[in-house]
């Protein structure tokens, strides 16, 4: 069984320091943001459509979305699985 407080709480961490290390990567080295973020999708151009300066507002904006909903998820997640887990199958050779 899942903990969903520790589960959406852990997720929702891990989420908001991993965008925080993308947007560090994005302000010190440009060329390997653009790398990164343009493999994600098979090599196209995408990182040429960002915006070349993010404003505070928005950057703290997204970083609050993003954990906002990462969590909401996470918890969804292991509530869900908790239900499931207690499911029991019918047994295969019912004697």
């Amino acid at each position: 069984m899942l903990n969903p407080m520790a589960f959406a709480n852990s997720l929702a961490a891990l989420s908001g320091a991993f965008y925080i290390l993308i947007y560090v990567l994005a302000v010190v080295w440009r060329d390997a943001f653009e790398f990164l973020f343009n493999a994600q999708f098979l090599g196209a151009d995408v990182a040429s459509l960002l915006p070349r300066q993010l404003t505070y507002a928005a950057f703290l904006g997204t970083l609050l979305a993003l954990i906002v909903i990462a969590w909401v998820f996470a918890f969804g997640w292991a509530w869900l699985y908790n239900r499931m887990a207690t499911l029991r199958p019918p047994p295969l050779n019912p004697r």
